[in-house]
């Protein structure tokens, strides 16, 4: 299933599922490999961001939808760290005018249909470096059922970056969800994931 603006807009009228309250352990795992400037390209209410601003990094986030941004600032300013957030469509990203070292992205790969998942793949190329790496955890077709957002196989990723990008890593991980939800079920530890390193070889 494709989800909709209204999808997320209804997950961020209280706390949606992937609002853990904290990092996700996937990027926590490999914080020490990134160095440099980072662009989060679905930083809901910015855990992931701020992970990496309180390790100094130049941090910016990005979501399409103002709630999430506006939680996100106020987590900042809260803990006195220093990132910028603001309201953008991953899809649009042509028009950033900014490049950075490294792309995160926790959640938002998996939510496009093909066609989409190509103008993101051209879009993040327009805001990386030469030799900058996207680190990106999405929902793996090795989780059984339909519940939860679209599955992405193996193949599906290599495709995707298949021409002037090289996968440098594609393990097995999970992505957290809120231990409290009522009506999804994903097994202990999160649901199954795949976790790639991809970097930009342009």
């Amino acid at each position: 299933m494709i989800p909709d603006r209204t999808t997320f807009e209804s997950a961020y009228a209280g706390q949606a599922p992937w609002d853990i309250g904290r990092p996700q352990q996937a990027f926590l795992d490999v914080a020490d490999q990134i160095t440099g400037s980072i662009l989060d390209a679905s930083c809901g209410t910015g855990e992931n961001a701020l992970l990496f601003a309180i390790r100094g990094h130049k941090v910016t986030g990005i979501d399409f939808l103002e709630e999430p941004i506006t939680r996100a600032r106020s987590k900042a300013t809260e803990r006195g760290l220093l990132a910028t957030f603001f309201v953008m469509d991953a899809l649009a990203l042509k028009d950033l005018l900014e490049v950075f070292d490294n792309v995160i992205d926790s959640g938002l790969f998996h939510v496009f249909s093909d066609e989409d998942r190509k103008l993101y793949v051209e879009r993040l190329a327009s805001v990386l470096r030469p030799g900058g790496r996207l680190f990106l955890l999405c929902f793996s077709d090795e989780k059984p059922g339909t519940q939860g957002p679209r599955r992405v196989s193996q193949k599906e990723l290599h495709d995707a970056f298949a021409e002037a990008w090289k996968v440098e890593s594609l393990e097995p991980s999970r992505y957290e969800v809120r231990p409290d939800l009522k009506d999804v079920t994903f097994s202990e530890g999160g649901a199954k994931a795949w976790f790639a390193v991809v970097r930009w070889a342009a």
